[in-house]
């Protein structure tokens, strides 16, 4: 019995040369549309959808393969007696090839100004059908859904003249993966148009495959790196790589942050980032200050570290980054002498986001995984609450200056492991202390780190002191305000060491933990 092949593609990458060869095969192909008629534009010999079926495309070709004689002809197990007597008696043809791709939904959302109703005429009904008939009956039935997968076809059937059973379990498996992308793209699409997402009962996530990493956190870890689909502006997913090997999945977790943090800032800023907390950050009124102010910051943790601009890099800011070894520079833009004195370092990847500054939209989720499940919580978009919000709580009101330091002190601490303390002087970090079991230990480690700059200096605490010894060490070293969220049940103790001490203190009642 001559074998029969339906072809039905929107990506027509290899169609041509696919359906020259099935046909060079003795296989009959059935078509529809916009792929019939680039098959017969190639001289190639096609039956239509509508005369294998007697019945012709109607609504605007919304209803063209959904009919007996195509899916009882996919669905017909070949080994069942029963099954081919009723194919016969109904006068259906088995159809041993389903070649199709979907109606392209991702290519039309991703695109500007689109309306709903543009998505939802690009939301396939008959393609997912047939293919997942063909997948189910995948022991008779050939699926193919990927082009790339034409060639693997083609040799096969020319050297054993069909296609195994591994073959064909593959491709099954592939066609189930590529409509639950699918269906999933449509799922989020649609819940996006009622705004703000809530937290649906069923979660169905869909990322596409980006990048094989050489290995995870370390060495011993496989990795890879997907994408989500959508329109991300301002995200590392965005960048345009210059110059520099792929990144690794620590350089991504790592970058990921420092962009998360420069967000944060209008004025020219610098990011330096190592093992996803910041080392060393300033804000000035131009990159180069910027720079040599965050590097001064921690000039010890920044090598080897990440540095975030959001300002163009300069010949100046380049020649300076270069005295010292940094895996990734992020930046707007570079000029061309900066470029080409950065790009003398092979081992430098150097990044353009044009976007870096754009911010989270608010809504947007952030995942953590844990063994067998999955958390889900909205992005922490939130910096503070309205600003006549804040409370300061001591008799002593800090400073103009002293409130521009605590803010920006405030914008490092929210984006520090917990627990995390801030330490910070004339918009420059001078020393953070991330990551600790208890908050002491942490403010311990950042007044240290902050050398001999410490007297005048802000502290900020991602969440409030339980007890009134940081107070006092930030009396101990000359730190003159402090802002923090509250709400300790001691909160009068450490209020008091601040009065003792003259210290002004300010409440924010809004909590950054980070985990």
């Amino acid at each position: 019995m001559k074998r029969r092949a339906i072809l039905s593609v929107s990506d027509k990458t290899g169609i041509v040369e696919f359906g020259e060869k099935l046909a060079s095969l003795g296989f009959e192909i059935i078509s529809t549309g916009g792929t019939a008629k680039v098959l017969e534009d190639a001289d190639i010999k096609v039956t239509s959808i509508g005369d294998m079926t007697g019945f012709p495309e109607c609504l605007d070709g919304r209803v063209k393969t959904l009919h007996p004689k195509v899916h009882a002809g996919i669905l017909a197990m070949r080994d069942r007696e029963d099954h081919m007597e009723e194919l016969e008696k109904l006068n259906i043809t088995p159809i041993d090839f389903v070649v199709i791709n979907l109606y392209p939904f991702k290519e039309t959302i991703l695109k500007n100004g689109i309306t709903l109703q543009d998505a939802i005429e690009n939301i396939d009904i008959g393609g997912p059908s047939m293919l997942r008939a063909a997948a189910k009956n995948y022991r008779d039935v050939t699926a193919i859904v990927d082009p790339r997968d034409y060639s693997k076809i083609i040799h096969e059937l020319e050297d054993t003249g069909d296609i195994s059973l591994d073959t064909k379990f593959e491709l099954a498996v592939k066609v189930f993966e590529h409509t639950a992308h699918y269906d999933a793209l449509i799922f989020r699409y649609l819940r996006q148009q009622k705004g703000v997402e809530e937290f649906p009962e069923l979660l169905t996530l869909t990322f596409e495959k980006e990048q094989d990493m050489r290995y995870g956190e370390n060495p011993h870890q496989s990795a890879v790196f997907y994408r989500e689909v959508g329109n991300f502006t301002g995200a590392l997913t965005e960048a345009e790589q210059l110059h520099g090997k792929d990144l690794s999945f620590n350089n991504i977790n790592d970058a990921n942050g420092a962009i998360d943090l420069l967000k944060e800032f209008d004025e020219p800023t610098v990011v330096a980032v190592k093992h996803a907390n910041p080392c060393g950050v300033a804000s000035a009124d131009n990159i180069y200050d910027a720079y040599v102010q965050a590097y001064e910051a921690d000039p010890v943790s920044i090598f080897g570290g990440i540095i975030a601009a959001n300002r163009e890099i300069d010949k100046k800011t380049a020649e300076e980054i270069n005295k010292i070894f940094v895996e990734i520079v992020i930046a707007p833009s570079y000029t061309d002498e900066a470029l080409k004195i950065l790009s003398k370092k092979a081992n430098i990847r150097i990044l353009k986001l044009a976007s870096v500054a754009d911010s989270i939209p608010e809504g947007t989720w952030d995942f953590k995984r844990v063994y067998g499940g999955l958390l889900l919580q909205e992005w922490n978009t939130k910096l503070l609450p309205p600003m006549d919000e804040l409370k300061v709580v001591t008799e002593k009101k800090p400073t103009e200056k002293e409130m521009e330091d605590l803010l920006f002190a405030w914008k490092l601490v929210k984006h520090t492991k917990s627990n995390a303390i801030v330490v910070a002087k004339d918009k420059k970090s001078l020393g953070i202390g991330p990551g600790q079991v208890n908050r002491i230990w942490a403010a311990l480690n950042a007044i240290e780190r902050s050398r001999d700059d410490v007297a005048g200096a802000v502290m900020a605490s991602d969440a409030f002191f339980p007890f009134p010894d940081c107070v006092e060490a930030a009396a101990k070293a000359g730190i003159t305000a402090i802002i923090q969220p509250g709400g300790s049940i001691r909160d009068n103790q450490s209020i008091d060491t601040c009065n003792e001490h003259g210290i002004a203190m300010v409440f924010t009642s809004m909590r950054h933990f980070k985990h």
